[in-house]
């Protein structure tokens, strides 16, 4: 008998397109789960249209209305623990959140982040790799803890760079490979491979030393557990 669905709530900023990935995964019985709410910290942006088109409920939680981002995730904590969620995704999230909200998700949010991690945290980080001359560029998706774009390393998606790409085109190749891996990771978790344990991120109930990649296509999963 199948497990019921994962709930789930997703922080946007802006456009939504993992959001929307998500959704579409859900949609086609790919990704076990249930999305209880979509929460941005900016009014009128797409993500939320994709959210209410698809019958999702939103929330809209402005941090420029509160004097503190201290206030602002307590707040929002508040909001998203309303929904009762086992899984916070952060999907183009733009906050740097407070060590008390990390905390309280501690093992239970998971973020994307545009490069292979550890290289390039932060932002712009597309045309920084061209700048570097790397061969190839990546995404990463991560648990979050208190240190930006370092927690343990859940999965990563790699492409080779070739000589005609620009920022922009680089940009859209990491997109697609995003709405892959994203999901993969979230339905890991929903059948329960995926797990914090130990202040580190399992699968298979063994700990990720070096994380599964999805390259060319298909999934190359050699875990490290020395």
């Amino acid at each position: 008998m199948p497990s019921s669905p994962l709930p789930i709530v997703v922080l946007i900023s802006g456009s939504g397109s993992n959001l929307q990935a998500i959704i579409d995964a859900i949609g086609t019985l790919q990704l076990n789960a249930e999305i209880k709410a979509v929460i941005s910290n900016k009014a009128g942006v797409k993500g939320l249209e994709r959210a209410e088109k698809a019958g999702i409920p939103t929330r809209v939680l402005q941090h420029t209305d509160f004097d503190s981002r201290e206030a602002f995730d307590q707040a929002l904590a508040g909001l998203i623990d309303d929904f009762n969620p086992r899984l916070v995704i952060l999907a183009g999230f733009m906050r740097i959140l407070s060590e008390d909200f990390v905390t309280h998700y501690m093992g239970r949010m998971l973020n994307i982040h545009p490069s292979l991690l550890p290289d390039f945290t932060g932002l712009n980080t597309h045309q920084r790799v061209l700048d570097a001359g790397r061969s190839q560029h990546g995404v990463s998706v991560h648990f979050v803890t208190n240190e930006l774009d370092s927690g343990p390393l859940v999965i990563q998606a790699v492409i080779d760079i070739n000589p005609e790409d620009t920022a922009d085109s680089l940009a859209e190749r990491i997109h697609q490979q995003e709405h892959i891996i994203y999901p993969t990771s979230i339905q890991w978790f929903a059948e329960g491979r995926l797990c914090w344990k130990d202040n580190q991120a399992w699968l298979d109930d063994k700990p990720i030393r070096v994380p599964p990649r999805w390259q060319n296509g298909q999934l190359i999963y050699k875990p490290d557990v020395t």
